[in-house]
């Protein structure tokens, strides 16, 4: 169920609320597009200065405007463990395909701590969770070995793997084998993450280049490679130009450029600056995308 190229949704903003509208417009066009499926409420959605209210909202919208065209992986973690249960299971009464849940941040668990969080929580919801690992944004690693510790647990069924490392990503792959789903966390690493294994990538890019992200993981899935290569290499400028600064600045911006939405962010998060927006905006109209 879970490969393949999933979008980590952004929520658009309009004077300082979610905009529906423009969330189910996105939406709209990300299933035309041919994505594989959603991702609501993740760092790329800003879910750190959500409200509860607001969370619950985006998520019911993605699951009402998808219809079950393709799956809704809710992202629903949290650095209390109590908070995520209840996340994961409004987002299973709302009707999510799936879970994903980050790393605990701020905390700084150990990994036995890390092992008991996720335990805890897929033996609280009966649902199916994916962990998110990204160092950069919790302050903590999940190590390979604790993933082969959780991916003896049922529920749990993927990783959105974003450390960056090829040496981690190629570590999990060997310990978990078969046993759990890999996903890039990473747009760019997308390609080399499928050659070792991995059944695709939860992505950032996808918001503006849902086509061609579904295309170079359907690709990958296939094993040609060498279709894979050209369309990394005709996206990667792009891929760039939207890490720039920190996710999701640039990409607001870039569907701004597009029309998709109001370049809007919540605070502490400030619009792109105005050198990195141009080289983003000449990159995408290299692309045709503007």
């Amino acid at each position: 169920m879970f490969k393949g190229a999933l979008t980590a949704l952004v929520t658009p903003f309009r004077d300082g609320a979610v905009d529906a509208a423009a969330l189910r417009d996105l939406i709209e066009w990300q299933i035309q597009s041919g994505i594989d499926g959603l991702v609501p409420c993740g760092s790329t959605g800003e879910s750190a200065t959500l409200s509860h209210s607001e969370h619950d909202t985006v998520i019911k919208i993605t699951i009402e405007q998808t219809r079950k065209r393709v799956p809704v992986v809710a992202g629903t973690g949290s650095n209390s463990t109590a908070e995520a249960i209840r996340l994961t299971a409004a987002a299973r009464e709302m009707g999510a395909d799936a879970a994903l849940l980050i790393s605990p941040y701020y905390n700084k668990p150990t990994q036995d701590g890390i092992f008991r969080h996720y335990k805890t929580i897929a033996a609280s919801v009966d649902l199916p969770l994916l962990v998110y690992n990204i160092p950069g944004r919790t302050g903590s690693n999940i190590a390979p070995e604790t993933f082969a510790r959780l991916a003896e647990i049922k529920n749990i069924v993927g990783v959105k793997e974003a450390s960056g490392s090829m040496d981690q990503s190629s570590d999990i792959l060997h310990l978990c084998g078969d046993a759990i789903t890999i996903l890039s966390g990473d747009d760019a690493l997308t390609l080399p993450l499928m050659s070792l294994g991995a059944k695709g990538v939860i992505s950032t890019t996808s918001n503006i280049m849902p086509r061609e992200m579904h295309d170079l993981a359907a690709a990958a899935l296939a094993k040609d490679f060498s279709r894979a290569r050209e369309i990394h290499f005709r996206m990667l400028p792009v891929m760039r130009a939207l890490f720039v600064e920190t996710n999701p600045i640039p990409v607001k911006q870039a569907l701004a450029f597009m029309g998709k939405c109001a370049n809007e962010l919540r605070m502490p998060l400030v619009t792109m600056t105005a050198g990195p927006a141009e080289k983003l905006r000449v990159a995408m109209k290299e692309l045709r995308l503007i």
